[in-house]
């Protein structure tokens, strides 16, 4: 049975057949193989159960502010307040796309969004300076994966509600990593990026710090409304959402006045169409996820691999790189969907904590957005710096690298991960 659900699984992906239609019919082709016509039945309630579930209604309205505050102006505001903090930084600008890229990764939850919101800003003015373009699309590229990472983040809901942990757990569990790939990556730009954008030496005014600071208080001050009012109990994950929404859509209409009407029906549309695709995805991930419990495939999946690798760091090693490799394939959703269920039982044998394994795995898929072909990270960034995508690969490797040293240090050290949630009593 394992192999007749996987093996049709596999073919039709390699067949290009899109992933939700891939988990339906793989599914279906089961049960029938089974000889168990009983259990069709239970695809479709499965589905519907899934779907009807409250805390989902979290990833619409993410994706909804997301697309608000790429058009708003308020991506510009942040770039402009941190280009004034960071410009004696040698690299300014790949630092300031990355600074900027994790504030916005904080209010959007998505990295292409945050690619296409900070880089659509940064590439320009980099290559302006003297930057490659290939370059400027991998520090924006690099810089996006920070928007699944950094909470809210999108992916880390599906990953609540498929390994049935808490969403606000894992927004605070993001925090630390976060923030610490921010820094490597600052870090690398500085040391790749400072013989294209020296440190400026001219003094810079008070005045002038606080009249950007003034513009972009609005924009700061929407993560802490977000993370705020969820660990302060004015309302829930899936309510912080749409407190986003609303948010962004005031500020954008009526205080920076840089949304007109035909641009957020366009906006409205952008999201709905994207909300559909991700929670179509996530309804028929719940048939496949429950057929394979049905039939004990993730218990008999840990037993064996188990059996195979005795040695813990061998066996988080295979992990990751089994992670990896699907990043390169498929998109972050579906990944979560796929592997959780089989992981899961395996990093509890190990004594890996659910919300340290839902990490690793988004930040393996996060990675797995700049790595080709199925980079979107890198899609976003060439189509914005008007390069090809086999220049931008070449430049992207250095970023790579040093993501996945980072992340290993995470998997192996997993109290990075655990402690501010530890701490917080979560």
């Amino acid at each position: 049975m394992i192999g007749i659900l996987f093996g049709i699984l596999f073919l039709m992906l390699v067949l290009g057949v899109p992933i939700a239609i891939c988990l339906g019919i793989a599914v279906c082709v089961a049960i029938a193989a089974s000889g168990n016509f009983n259990l069709f039945p239970a695809v479709a309630q499965r589905m519907f159960t899934q779907a009807d579930n409250f805390t989902l209604m979290a990833v619409p309205f993410f994706i909804l502010a997301g697309n608000i505050m790429e058009k708003g102006g308020i991506s510009k505001r942040l770039i402009d307040f941190i280009e004034i903090l960071l410009r004696k930084i040698p690299g300014r600008l790949s630092c300031i796309t990355v600074v900027a890229s994790a504030f916005f990764g904080a209010i959007s939850g998505s990295n292409p969004a945050t690619v296409a919101a900070i880089g659509g800003i940064t590439v320009p003015r980099m290559k302006e300076k003297g930057y490659p373009k290939d370059v400027a699309a991998a520090v924006a590229a690099s810089g996006g994966t920070l928007g699944v990472v950094i909470p809210p983040s999108i992916p880390m809901v599906t990953y609540a509600v498929t390994a049935s942990v808490s969403v606000g757990t894992m927004f605070l569990a993001g925090v630390v990593p976060g923030i610490l790939l921010a820094v490597v990556l600052v870090g690398t730009n500085i040391f790749l990026c400072s013989k294209y954008d020296s440190a400026e030496t001219g003094k810079i005014s008070m005045k002038q710090v606080l009249v950007s600071f003034k513009e972009a208080l609005l924009a700061i001050f929407m993560p802490v409304i977000i993370l705020g009012g969820i660990y302060g109990g004015l309302f829930t994950p899936t309510e912080s959402a749409a407190v986003a929404c609303v948010y962004a859509f005031i500020i954008s209409v009526f205080v920076y006045k840089e949304l007109t009407v035909a641009q957020v029906y366009e906006i409205f549309k952008k999201s709905a169409v994207s909300s559909a695709v991700v929670l179509f995805v996530v309804s028929l991930s719940a048939p496949f996820a429950w057929f394979m419990t049905n039939q004990n495939i993730p218990t008999l999946i840990a037993t064996s691999v188990l059996g195979l690798f005795s040695n813990k760091v061998a066996l988080l090693l295979m992990i990751n790189l089994i992670l990896l490799f699907l990043g390169c394939f498929l998109e972050t959703q579906s990944i979560i969907l796929l592997v959780t269920p089989i992981l899961l039982p395996i990093a509890t044998s190990l004594g890996l904590s659910p919300i340290a394994l839902g990490i690793i795995i988004i930040i393996n898929t996060s990675i797995g957005m700049i790595t080709p072909p199925m980079a979107v990270n890198l899609f976003v960034a060439t189509g914005i710096a008007g390069c090809s995508i086999g220049q931008i690969s070449k430049r992207i490797v250095p970023y790579m690298v040093v993501e996945i040293v980072t992340l290993l240090l995470m998997t192996f050290v997993p109290s990075i991960i655990t402690w501010l949630p530890s701490v917080a009593g979560m």
